[in-house]
């Protein structure tokens, strides 16, 4: 007997079948949200946005003494604009964490790809206390490959002059031993 015959195989593989339903469905709704939430936060960083934004205060403004600056005329305003401001926070957020992902997705494929170290992969996992520690470290690296980099440029500079030195000093030798001098 297949297991689709049996009726425990059948409900199980309704079961299956509806969870995988669901999870197209939620992926669905995730996406259609996530477009939603990335046109609006598009939407409301352009300067017209703002120049609405501003309109519509004004209009606000000017109509009060026609409505004798009334408690209902302060109401709508403050009402208004709680309800965006509370909405465009969480549309906000919603957009700033999935382009924080993403980024972080870049940062880690490019250390895997190139000689840095691995072990940064996955370091926005951490404490902050664990962050400030890293920084740290890499902060004293840095430094202390800054101050081997003056060194070596430093070693470089003397060994140069004293290169151009040498050559001057010979040059001088033979001028005052009336020799011909040659390029070198």
């Amino acid at each position: 007997m297949v297991l689709a015959e049996r009726p425990e195989g059948c409900r199980a593989a309704r079961r299956l079948i509806g969870k995988a339903s669901m999870t197209r469905s939620i992926l669905t709704r995730a996406r259609v949200f996530t477009a939603f939430a990335s046109s609006v936060a598009h939407a409301a960083g352009r300067p017209s946005a703002f120049a609405l934004c501003l309109v519509v205060i004004l209009a606000w403004a000017v109509s009060g003494p026609f409505f004798h600056y009334s408690d209902t005329w302060q109401l709508i305003i403050n009402t208004g604009t709680t309800i965006v401001t509370f909405l465009m926070v969480f549309l906000i957020q919603n957009t700033q964490n999935r382009d924080g992902a993403a980024i972080q997705a870049k940062l880690d494929e490019l250390i895997r790809a190139s000689a840095a170290h691995n072990r940064y992969i996955g370091i926005e996992s951490l404490t902050e206390e664990e962050l400030r520690d890293l920084r740290d470290r890499c902060a004293s690296r840095a430094r202390s490959s800054r101050q081997d980099a003056a060194q070596q440029a430093a070693q470089e500079a003397a060994n140069a002059a004293e290169v151009e030195a040498d050559r001057k000093a010979r040059a001088a030798a033979q001028d005052a031993a009336g020799m011909p001098s040659y390029p070198e």
